[in-house]
């Protein structure tokens, strides 16, 4: 009998899915902002958005500031991936079709599972290894059957993989932070370096807002309230629960809620490749959170036998 989750586990595990399903969102409310905003303004305009949200709800919250010791995780992940990741992925998506884009970035899980190794000593059982390896096929499959709907460029897959890189180098480095601060405190912090990094970029965020339809402005606003404020919180939760290599399998889910959600949203009729690798990616994730069966029954016995003995009923 399988055992049912613990509500530590299950809350971690519905933060999980809240990010993903809004992280998928965000690269259908890009291409919108993208056409009147430049890779800048546009990840200056998100970052600017979701600071003040997570601004809001700190003071509301009392966080306060974090310890000194999560002050050097909360800044390369804000720097790396609050900051750098966002510019050059708004970039290098206007050099390269969506599927290479798609393609390139996804390589990311693969590294913060190398780096998790390396640096935090992740394990990386043979379940995680056969579940990335399932999913990033189902990432390859919808790259290529995405692929030709744009130019495609050295430069824009440099992008991307510096993207990847940035993106990898983010997470490893905010699993510590999350260790002395909260999750709500390691994200607000993050996003506000990134904003100040892009501050360079306010002269084009305000000549370009001027000029911008509405529904791009309005696009790059729940792109820093929900991609970023919300679901960069609920992804820190999670993360602060689990380790860094199974959260990047995790997002292997992404593509194909991007294929579904195009489908919905813009009409974007997926064929058959592109629908056989969103359920690759899907079972690839699964198979990566997944736990032996032996594990999941000795972990349930060891949690009877430590819990305490029932009081006897008392009779009246």
């Amino acid at each position: 009998m399988k055992k049912p989750l613990r509500p530590a586990e299950a809350t971690a595990a519905a933060a999980a899915v809240v990010t993903v399903v809004l992280w998928a969102s965000a690269f259908v409310s890009i291409r919108s902002a993208g056409a009147a905003y430049s890779p800048g303004a546009l990840a200056l305009g998100r970052l600017a958005s979701g600071a003040l949200t997570l601004g809001v709800f700190c003071l509301l919250r009392r966080e306060g500031l974090p310890p000194r010791s999560a002050w050097r995780g909360i800044a390369i992940s804000g720097a790396l991936w609050f900051g750098f990741y966002m510019v050059v992925l708004n970039w290098g998506e206007q050099q390269v079709d969506a599927g290479t884009a798609a393609l390139v970035v996804n390589i990311g899980p693969i590294l913060i599972a190398l780096l998790g190794s390396r640096l935090l000593g992740d394990a990386m059982p043979p379940r995680l290894l056969a579940g990335m390896a399932v999913s990033f096929a189902g990432a390859v499959t919808v790259g290529l059957s995405m692929s030709g709907e744009g130019g495609s460029s050295v430069l824009g897959v440099v992008l991307c993989l510096l993207a990847a890189v940035a993106y990898a180098g983010g997470v490893v480095a905010q699993k510590p932070a999350l260790g002395r601060a909260s999750a709500l405190q390691v994200t607000t912090f993050g996003c506000l370096i990134g904003a100040v990094l892009c501050l360079p970029f306010a002269g084009q965020l305000v000549e370009q807002a001027a000029d911008a339809p509405v529904s791009a402005t309005l696009n790059m606003v729940y792109l820093g309230v929900f991609p970023t404020a919300l679901a960069f919180t609920t992804w820190a939760y999670a993360l602060a629960r689990t380790t860094a290599s199974r959260m990047g399998a995790t997002t292997y889910a992404v593509p194909a809620l991007v294929v579904l959600m195009s489908w919905l949203a813009l009409g974007e009729v997926p064929g058959l490749l592109t629908l056989a690798g969103g359920v690759l990616c899907l079972a690839g994730v699964a198979v990566s959170r997944s736990r032996p069966r032996a594990k999941a029954e000795a972990e349930a016995e060891r949690a009877t036998a430590t819990a305490p003995d029932p009081e006897p009923e008392q009779v009246p």
